[in-house]
């Protein structure tokens, strides 16, 4: 199935509210608990364990009663249905996921990691499961309509480490005092929200999905086309063919059936 442009859906606001941080991973099915569980073979298959930081939704959150959330959430559950086999989610922070991939602490990575060259060479991607670009979120009474914009702001927040920190730096330049960093998007946005930055650059849905949820805020998205477009893939470790080839063969699956369409609009439609 040929993979839509999510990116307009985004920009008309996507639903679900922004996650708060938590707990790890529990053997999944429909919903997941952040306790975690050891990993074993079942008579239905092994068990992945899947690592993500639920503080970026509406791709992945906790919801209150500390369960992992969210469109890769479902997207995942759908494909283990679909390939016949297990997951459980170790909800962790975003600057850990990486180095618990490469010793083995997870089996693949579900948390709207961008495909970059720079990742590739320590980690291997599926086939592209959606499309974003960075937009920049400016708070009410702030003038920010471009690039050039954000190089005259006195403070630009990011989420270390994020494809939207990556951005920033070019502009900006990766020591720039101007750079605020912070741990995840609901610390960034609320430090947008309490006047201690003039904007905040990350994903287009993510951005979407907050200004749906707050607009009352009278906050607005501004979308530049100095900002590339991004996919999304699930990521294994480097190497790791017969789980990228199980990923790959699910994600098509879950496709073909129209079951991506389904969980797509849940989180996405306009």
């Amino acid at each position: 199935m040929k993979m839509k442009k999510w990116l307009s859906v985004a920009l008309a606001c996507s639903a679900v509210v922004l996650g708060a941080c938590g707990g790890q991973g529990q053997t999944q099915t429909p919903a997941a608990s952040a306790a975690s569980t050891p990993s074993t073979p079942t008579a239905e298959g092994k068990v992945y364990r899947v690592g993500m930081n639920a503080e970026f939704a509406p791709f992945e959150s906790l919801d209150a009663n500390n369960n992992v959330q969210g469109f890769d959430v479902d997207l995942m559950n759908a494909m283990a249905k679909a390939g016949n086999f297990k997951v459980e989610y170790k909800h962790q922070p975003w600057d850990s996921l990486f180095a618990a991939l490469n010793n083995g602490d997870v089996d693949l990575l579900a948390s709207a990691v961008t495909i970059t060259e720079d990742r590739k060479q320590t980690m291997s991607f599926t086939d592209p499961y959606f499309e974003i670009t960075q937009v920049i979120l400016v708070p009410k009474g702030k003038d920010i309509k471009s690039v050039n914009d954000l190089k005259n702001a006195n403070k630009v927040g990011v989420v270390t480490g994020n494809t939207g920190d990556l951005a920033v730096s070019k502009i900006l330049g990766a020591d720039s005092p101007k750079i605020a960093r912070f741990e995840n998007v609901t610390l960034v946005i609320k430090e947008l929200e309490n006047g201690g930055l003039d904007a905040v650059v990350s994903d287009s849905a993510v951005v979407g999905n907050y200004i749906k949820n707050n607009s009352d805020k009278g906050f607005s998205m501004v979308a530049v086309p100095d900002f590339e477009v991004e996919n999304y893939g699930f990521a294994v470790r480097k190497g790791d063919t017969a789980t990228l080839d199980m990923l790959n063969k699910a994600l098509k699956d879950v496709r073909a059936s129209g079951e991506y369409e389904k969980i797509a609009s849940k989180y996405f439609a306009n």
